[in-house]
C-alpha cells in the first residue's frame, strides 16, 4: 500500500528474535522490529512508562512529510487490531486526496459515504448527512 512498517519495543534484538522464532502469530512478520532497550524512542513518542521501564502499545501513522496523522495508545494487556489500523491508514490516504471531506467512524474503503464540507453547520446533523 506504499508504506513502511516498523515495530519498536523496549525488548532487545535477542528477545525479538526469540519471539519471531517461537511465536506462531509472528511467523509471517516481514517488517523490521526495532529494539529500544533504553526507552529513547518510546519517550519521543510519549509511550514510555517510567515506573515499569516498558513502552505502552503505541501505533502511529506518519506521512512522508513527517506529519503525525493518527495515533493510538493501548495499555500492555490490550492487543491492536490490524483491520482497524488498515482502515485508519486507508482513510488517511483518502483524506489526503479529498481535503474537503471527512471519514466517519464506519468508513472502510474508497467509495464509502463521507462527510462533505464538514463544519459548524453539520454539528448535530451527521446522521442526516450520511443518510441523505
Amino acid at each position: 500500500m506504499g508504506c513502511d512498517i516498523v515495530t519498536v519495543s523496549t525488548d532487545t534484538q535477542f528477545v525479538h528474535l526469540a519471539w519471531q522464532r517461537d511465536e506462531k502469530e509472528l511467523a509471517q512478520v516481514k517488517y523490521p522490529m526495532g529494539a529500544d532497550p533504553t526507552g529513547k524512542v518510546s519517550r519521543m513518542f510519549g509511550v514510555y512508562d517510567e515506573n515499569t521501564g516498558l513502552a505502552l502499545r503505541g501505533t502511529f501513522v506518519i506521512n512522508p512529510e513527517g506529519t503525525l496523522l493518527n495515533s493510538e495508545v493501548n495499555f500492555y494487556n490490550m492487543g491492536r487490531n490490524i483491520d482497524e489500523l488498515l482502515r485508519k491508514f486507508k482513510a488517511n490516504i483518502y483524506m489526503a486526496k479529498k481535503t474537503n471531506e471527512a471519514c466517519p467512524s464506519k468508513w472502510k474503503d474508497e467509495g464509502d459515504k463521507t462527510l462533505v464540507n464538514p463544519g459548524a453547520k453539520m454539528v448535530g446533523k451527521v446522521h442526516e448527512a450520511l443518510n441523505a
